[in-house]
């Protein structure tokens, strides 16, 4: 089976775990309803906490969680995979994980993935973030073998690194993901290119859930769900900043179609760099680095 219908929900989670988890089972719904059997949701679906202390009473472990709880019974009644784009989730050793997560239509969490790449960053509008100091990395890129496609993971920050979504490509996935929660100044900046790019340059589909609008914690993010296919094309995008949700099918043989004409993941080659030093009157020397 190469055909399927996808959905990402676009969402504005706040501070509030069991409000953000009733939102995101009626987006799940209106999704299903209009025929999809893949939803995928945001980056931290569950809670949009930056307070330090808040995070410690809004978040838990795993099987404590309500948003991940919440996916399984849905995905068992509705009968579809649903992708939780990420939540909060306190690791065993106490630590918090900003965690993605894939629930089968038996209700079982068959894959999760953590957000390798922490969003460290300071912007020109004064904006200042260190995901780190909140959240440990991971360290093991994921793709999951579904009846319907191979689906690569990652999450916001991690788009910005090609390198993760190559290696996801040659592993075989042929829809890749990034479901997010993009400051709005990045998301003007750089959150189309950004899609479309990974999705040109792997030969896959590209599908990326986004939050949008002012948040209760005092941030604003981007929205602008989209799903993008193999050859770069926009198939559909929430065009805007509001709780919605956007449908596309999605057929894999495409994939493999892309990939069968521009083969850029099979003509790749190793190489070495070499840093030159230009002295006046010299010619370049170069050393291998």
């Amino acid at each position: 089976m190469s055909k399927f219908k996808a959905a990402a929900i676009q969402m504005r989670s706040g501070t509030d775990p069991k409000k953000n988890a009733e939102t995101f089972e009626a987006l799940v719904r209106e999704a299903a309803a209009k025929g999809a059997t893949y939803v995928q949701s945001p980056e931290m679906t569950g809670a949009m906490v930056r307070d330090a202390e808040a995070r410690q009473t809004a978040f838990t472990t795993e099987d404590k969680d309500l948003v991940a709880a919440t996916a399984a019974r849905l995905a068992r009644e509705l009968g579809i995979y649903i992708h939780v784009g990420s939540t909060a989730i306190v690791r065993e050793d106490g630590k918090l994980a900003n965690r993605a997560l894939l629930l089968s239509p038996e209700g079982k969490t068959v894959a999760t993935y953590d957000k390798i790449h922490m969003f460290d960053v300071d912007l020109d509008n004064g904006e200042s973030w260190r995901e780190s100091s909140a959240y440990e990395p991971g360290t093991q890129a994921v793709v999951a073998d579904l009846p319907f496609a191979k689906l690569g993971f990652a999450i916001c920050y991690d788009v910005r690194f090609p390198q993760l979504f190559r290696a996801e490509a040659l592993a075989g996935a042929n829809v890749i993901t990034a479901p997010a929660a993009f400051t709005r100044q990045t998301g003007e900046a750089h959150w189309h290119v950004l899609q479309r790019a990974r999705a040109i340059e792997n030969g896959a589909f590209m599908i990326s859930a986004a939050q949008g609008g002012k948040h209760e914690d005092g941030r604003e993010t981007y929205g602008h769900s989209i799903i993008i296919d193999p050859w770069g094309r926009v198939l559909a995008e929430a065009d805007h900043e509001e709780p919605g949700v956007i449908v596309a099918e999605i057929d894999t043989s495409l994939s493999a179609a892309a990939r069968g004409k521009i083969p850029n993941l099979k003509n790749a080659r190793e190489f070495s760099v070499s840093s030159v030093t230009a002295n006046e009157g010299e010619p370049l020397r170069g050393a291998a680095s």
